[in-house]
C-alpha cells in the first residue's frame, strides 16, 4: 500500500504525467468561468480530497483518473463548445465524487467553496 501511495505522489509531482498539480490549476483558472461553478467546485472537492493524507490509495487513484480526464486537451466534447463543452468533464467528476464521497469531508467542501468564491463571488 505504501508503494501505491508513493506512485500517486509521483503522478502528482511529475510534470510530464497526464495529471499534474500545475496543470490542474492552469486549466481550472483558465476555464473556470466557462466551465461554471458546479464543475469547478466538484474538481476542487476531488483535488482537496486527493491532498488529504487520510484518503486511501484506491480513492486517490480514482481522483487522479478523473482529474487527468479533466486536464485532457481533447475531450469527448470539446471544452470550447458553448453550453455543452464541459458536460463530459462534469460527468466524469460526478462519477468520481460519488465513488469517493465518504472521503469528501465538510472541511474539503468548505475549502472548495472558499476557492470557488474567489473566482465566482459568494453564492
Amino acid at each position: 500500500m505504501a508503494e501505491e501511495i508513493q506512485k500517486i505522489e509521483v503522478i502528482q509531482l511529475n510534470p510530464t504525467a497526464r495529471y499534474s498539480e500545475a496543470g490542474f490549476w492552469r486549466k481550472l483558472s483558465r476555464f473556470a468561468r466557462s466551465a461554471g461553478r458546479e464543475v469547478v467546485e466538484k474538481a476542487l472537492w476531488l483535488y482537496y480530497t486527493l491532498q488529504r493524507p487520510e484518503t486511501p490509495a484506491w480513492a486517490k487513484r480514482t481522483i487522479v483518473g478523473a482529474l487527468a480526464y479533466f486536464l485532457l486537451p481533447f475531450d469527448l466534447v470539446s471544452d470550447l463548445a458553448p453550453l455543452v463543452g464541459f458536460t463530459d468533464d462534469l460527468s466524469v467528476l460526478l462519477v468520481a465524487v460519488s465513488t469517493v464521497a465518504a472521503h469528501i469531508t465538510p472541511e474539503v467542501k468548505a475549502q472548495a467553496r472558499r476557492k470557488a468564491a474567489e473566482w465566482f463571488g459568494e453564492v
